[in-house]
């Protein structure tokens, strides 16, 4: 059996396989004691249970019974064959057995206090015995109690189910219902002091979206992470824990290699170029030129024979390819060639989460080169703060173990932008500068990991053949954008004055 010690003396985990949620329970449920999952409606509680067991099966050799109270096996069969699971194979090859509970809830009239556990408990022992099974799923169980009246019955049964999973050795998931997001943890309000083990699914509506997440309330005697953790629903690989699900694969060693970012005079200045392997946040308000350094990046990549990606959230396609060939660089040849592939869509259209896995099932197609993501802060429009840095962590995960040099646009400012700016190697600024009463463009490389890099701050210019940086500024400018002031020292290396510094500092 494969299990998992954390640390001497501690308890045995039982690894779930399930995309990131072993890194929040620390290796997996506690071996051979029931868990309670528990969510309102649509949260993923039958998918939690088929996967622990699917995955039980495919990936640890644990055969696995599958007790259902609400949908009947061939429901279950059907809808979970697009994630892979060749469930009905399973049962023929005795890994999987079914105890079909709902069968006996249609059968049998609704009779307050009228369910003979003994007789299920009794089924789900010779299903046990007869694969060998080492996982029970019991899906839906708390179905049953509707049937009681008396919370002292309820908890009766449900300890009677729990001592006989435990006399049986098995590891063992119970999904039931909750009414509210926040408020309980179960429907009867027994189950959660019966079972050893708590997890709550969440699927809460924010900004007019909903928004999944997973909990550990308890695993008693065993360490685990707390808090809430942003997860989805993967059509390809089921429920997916963002970031944690990422952040456990090694990322390739660090290259030393530099690449062009499209901008001989922007290369000086990030020392000779990107890091191969760089993730570069480049920020400045709207026309501030992100959007051209971008296809800049990109046609720089095609030259060198990389393959480059990019998603843009901000522009339709038409704007786009009317920008692009603008600039010299012809969209529909570069996609034609197999050397770009160009996805535009709209933020609000999915959530982040759902329009990361839109970018991981890209990277894992395309296998690009270079990546471009074309603004952060139309997502931010979408998302919470803490979202959209799951999105980042997950995303810098991603790129990393593939060695993907990357390119993210923002126009953020203040506490987001400054916690974007941490999760990455590479950070250029340019903003719009006053001078003389004449608006213009001014460049920073504000931050650079591992490398030497021009500190200073250059004048931009961009005309039909793209963007120039000149010189380095020598007299005192005030960046305008998003209401902020940016004091550039003057050429003798003063600082102005803290009367000049906007909220930003």
């Amino acid at each position: 059996m494969s299990t998992h010690m954390t640390q001497p003396g501690a308890l045995e985990r039982l690894p779930t396989g399930i995309n990131g949620f072993d890194e929040v329970a620390l290796g997996g449920l506690p071996l051979g004691r029931p868990a309670l999952v528990t969510g309102t409606t649509g949260t993923g509680k039958t998918l939690f249970a088929v996967e622990f067991l699917a995955h039980g099966i495919g990936r640890f050799g644990q055969p696995g019974v599958f007790v259902t109270f609400e949908e009947r096996p061939a429901d279950i069969r059907r809808n979970f064959s697009s994630l892979g699971f060749p469930i009905e194979q399973w049962e023929s090859e005795g890994k999987w057995a079914f105890v079909d509970a709902a069968a006996d809830l249609m059968d049998e009239a609704p009779v307050a206090g009228s369910y003979d556990f003994g007789a299920l408990v009794a089924r789900i022992e010779l299903a046990v015995s007869q694969v060998g099974a080492h996982r029970v799923s019991l899906d839906a169980l708390d179905s049953i109690f509707t049937r009681y009246t008396e919370t002292a019955t309820i908890r009766h049964e449900l300890h009677r189910i729990a001592l006989s999973l435990a006399n049986l050795g098995v590891t063992a998931v119970v999904t039931g219902e909750r009414t509210e997001d926040y408020d309980g943890v179960s429907k009867h309000a027994v189950e959660e002091f019966v079972l050893d083990n708590v997890i709550i699914l969440r699927n809460v509506l924010s900004r007019e979206r909903r928004r999944r997440t997973i909990e550990i309330v308890k695993f008693r005697g065993a360490p685990h992470r707390t808090g809430e953790w942003l997860f989805t629903i993967d059509p390809q690989h089921g429920l997916t824990v963002i970031p944690l699900a990422f952040l456990s694969a090694p990322a390739m060693p660090a290259s030393p290699l530099r690449v062009s970012s499209g901008n001989p005079e922007l290369d000086q200045m990030c020392g000779g170029g990107f890091f191969k392997d760089a993730v570069v946040l480049l920020t400045g308000p709207n026309g501030a030129g992100k959007t051209l350094a971008s296809l800049r990046f990109l046609q720089a990549g095609i030259a060198a024979g990389e393959r480059g990606l990019a998603f843009t959230f901000d522009e339709n396609r038409e704007q786009v390819r009317r920008n692009a060939a603008g600039w010299g660089l012809d969209l529909d040849e570069a996609e034609e060639s197999g050397k770009l592939r160009f996805v535009c869509d709209y933020p609000h259209v999915k959530s982040p989460e759902d329009q990361f896995l839109t970018i991981r099932h890209a990277i894992e197609d395309f296998a690009p080169g270079r990546l471009v993501i074309d603004t952060l802060s139309a997502l931010e429009r979408a998302a919470a703060p803490r979202v959209l840095l799951d999105f980042m962590i997950a995303l810098g995960a991603v790129v990393r173990q593939r060695g993907i040099t990357t390119l993210l646009t923002s126009t953020a400012a203040g506490w987001l932008g400054q916690q974007i700016a941490g999760l990455t190697d590479l950070v250029i600024t340019i903003r719009y500068a006053e001078r003389d009463g004449d608006i213009q463009r001014a460049i920073a490389v504000t931050q650079s990991r591992g490398a030497a890099h021009d500190s200073r701050v250059r004048q931009v210019t961009i005309d039909e053949h793209g963007m120039h940086i000149g010189e380095p500024v020598t007299d005192f400018v005030h960046i305008l954008a998003d209401g902020y002031t940016w004091p550039i020292p003057d050429g003798r290396g003063n600082q102005p004055g803290s009367e000049d510094l906007g909220p930003d500092g």
